[in-house]
């Protein structure tokens, strides 16, 4: 089978999801191409070699992090420079946020019925807690504990859609209105964007600029930092910068500065909002644990 994952990734949490999947169908023997959205989403149509891929894989698979209860503009962009096919090609859907509401599953509305449009049959979705990277930094335990829960999760869920299994997320009433009032934080996003500026720890090592998904910041030939109006608070300058040189606006309070290690845990480590949605963070991973648990009890049942 030939399968085809395009993913948009603020900061690295998606990339490592996508990558995941990737592995896991590798795994079960098929031929999987892996994109990001970045350099494609807002051209006015994709590469040849792109479009073909897509027209003849078995499986499309797109990823994204939530935006206030939407897919970011990225994504949808991303989704209506898509071929359009003469049938239905099977598609499936992942994103990740910091948190486990079920508000998060409403994020792919919008999304869904531009695939419709073009053909893609959206038959599979799935949600993953991943550290925030704007409100407040998960602990490093966290981090690694919601990390490693999509690592053993994934492989169950890649199975599910190579099996022709369905799984649709559950969406709240009125999900659809939820979703179009919450569209305001992208046009409140630009407008936020244009107040991000620099401080004094900035050493003008110009990754920003680089990694700007839209190419929003550039500097001027005199050196000051420009931030324009096309920011899709994505998070990437302020949350990667290795000088924790960029402000982010009205939002400062919120920001969260540096990567997320995911490799090991710090007991000495305090979170700042421990307990924040705590029955919600326990629900999430009770039922991740218990699913876990089940599939590995059924594979030991079938070796033996």
């Amino acid at each position: 089978m030939k399968i085809v994952i395009c993913y948009f990734s603020g900061t690295g949490n998606t990339h490592k999801i996508a990558d995941c999947f990737a592995q896991a169908f590798r795994e079960r023997q098929h031929d999987v191409a892996v994109y990001s959205m970045d350099e494609f989403a807002f051209a006015k149509k994709l590469p040849q070699e792109l479009t073909e891929q897509i027209e003849q894989c078995d499986l499309l698979g797109m990823g994204y992090p939530v935006y206030a209860f939407n897919a970011p503009p990225v994504a949808l962009q991303f989704a209506k420079i898509l071929p359009r096919l003469p049938k239905n090609k099977k598609t499936f859907i992942f994103n990740c946020s910091g948190e486990p509401l079920k508000l998060n599953n409403i994020s792919s509305l919008k999304l869904c019925g531009i695939l419709k449009r073009r053909r893609f049959e959206v038959t599979n979705e799935y949600h993953y807690c991943m550290p925030y990277n704007i409100i407040f930094r998960h602990s490093e335990e966290m981090a690694v504990r919601m990390w490693q829960t999509a690592q053993n999760l994934i492989p169950l869920d890649a199975t599910e859609i190579l099996s022709g299994q369905k799984h649709l997320l559950e969406k709240v009433r009125c999900g659809g209105t939820i979703a179009w009032v919450m569209r305001c934080e992208q046009w409140g996003g630009r407008l936020n964007g244009r107040m991000y500026s620099v401080n004094k720890n900035c050493v003008h090592c110009g990754k920003c600029v680089n990694d700007c998904p839209t190419h929003n910041i550039r500097i001027t030939e005199k050196g000051k930092f420009k931030f324009g109006g096309k920011c899709l608070m994505c998070m990437r300058c302020a949350h990667l910068c290795p000088k924790n040189a960029i402000r982010i606006g009205m939002f400062n309070g919120w920001k969260v500065n540096g990567p997320y290690a995911f490799s090991a845990k710090n007991e000495e480590e305090k979170q700042r909002y421990n307990k924040m949605l705590t029955k919600a963070y326990d629900a999430y991973f009770s039922e991740a644990e218990e699913r876990i648990a089940s599939a590995s009890s059924n594979g030991n049942k079938s070796n033996t």
